[in-house]
């Protein structure tokens, strides 16, 4: 059973870093030619879109195109004259078609060059290129990303070290910008999400960052915006998910809550006392003025304590006159 465990551990290991090397080698075969290849900590591996498609239609604008040139070449020169020179014709032709013929899926925006500069985006669906003079340089995703950042150790305004972790989500919404504005836009965008994130905690106590997350994502929010806006890029909300404190500030504040909590406590015990004293001067007062109603109130506690017990209540003669000026001659009950 141990060594299925350990095998079992082994095959999750390989699967999950094969995902996650497609993940990477896909997207940075999207963007390589403007160096904007995607790290790995960037990018949440989840469901991709398969390419698979793109490549057949490329394949198959290979085949037809070598097809139809050995096609023409037979009608023109005769199906003798086919051979290695009519062959090789035929694969650059094919091979010029299908640097002609693209596709791009729904998500894709392609950059395309021509001699070096910047002359067109296209996409989505089929376009065309020149061969040779015009370029596929980028294939930009337009979908909404999820990229995870956090800062470690970072001083808060009162020099309290805080271990924070937050997710950005953005798209690009021009391609050009893109690819001609910087090199690496993923990159970029995570390393400002950080540095804006160590600010936003730099200027601000450790109390307020943990306790005004929604105010904390704001602020990330429009710092980013402005810094990121020049390179085609929309940021779409900033969720900060933890915020660790140091163990030793974890235990001062929970003391300072027990004793806020405590303060609190003696306050509403002290409140509740002034109200009961309150009440019980007024009762005195009234008692006071009506003997009669006090009377009243003795015999009626001596019921309850008779009717909740069941028993019967003996009143000794010596403790009994003590109740003569209360109750009067009718309370003497007995005498022992």
């Amino acid at each position: 059973m141990a060594q299925r465990g350990k095998q079992r551990r082994a095959f999750d290991r390989a699967a999950l870093g094969t995902e996650g090397e497609r993940a990477v080698a896909g997207s940075s075969a999207a963007a390589f030619h403007c160096g904007a290849v995607v790290p790995s900590t960037t990018e949440i591996v989840g469901e991709r879109a398969s390419r698979v498609g793109v490549g057949v239609f490329s394949a198959a604008v290979f085949v037809l195109a070598f097809v139809l040139f050995i096609g023409l070449w037979s009608m023109v020169a005769g199906l003798d004259a086919v051979g290695l020179a009519a062959v090789l014709c035929a694969v650059i032709a094919a091979a010029f078609a299908t640097l002609a013929i693209h596709i791009a899926q729904e998500w894709e925006r392609v950059v395309v060059l021509r001699f070096g500069a910047f002359n067109r985006v296209s996409g989505p669906g089929l376009f065309f290129t020149w061969p040779v003079v015009e370029q596929n340089t980028m294939r930009v995703d337009t979908r909404v990303r999820a990229t995870t950042f956090g800062a470690e150790e970072t001083l808060t305004a009162d020099l309290v070290p805080l271990n924070v972790n937050a997710v950005l989500f953005w798209h690009v919404w021009d391609a050009k910008a893109a690819c001609l504005e910087v090199g690496n836009f993923t990159l970029a965008v995570e390393l400002a999400a950080q540095t804006a994130l160590r600010e936003a905690i730099g200027r601000a106590g450790a109390a307020e960052v943990a306790i005004r997350r929604n105010q904390l994502d704001r602020e990330l929010k429009a710092a980013l915006e402005e810094k990121v806006a020049p390179w085609g890029v929309t940021i779409l909300s900033v969720e900060v998910r933890d915020i660790l404190l140091p163990k030793e500030l974890q235990d001062i504040m929970s003391l300072e809550a027990q004793a806020e909590q405590r303060k609190k406590a003696r306050i509403i015990l002290t409140e509740a006392e002034q109200d009961i004293c309150d009440m019980m001067g007024e009762m005195g007062d009234a008692y006071a003025e009506h003997a009669d109603a006090l009377r009243l109130r003795a015999m009626h506690l001596l019921y309850e304590s008779v009717r909740e017990t069941g028993g019967t209540v003996v009143v000794p003669s010596s403790f009994s006159e003590g109740f003569g000026d209360i109750l009067g001659d009718g309370s003497k009950l007995g005498r022992s």
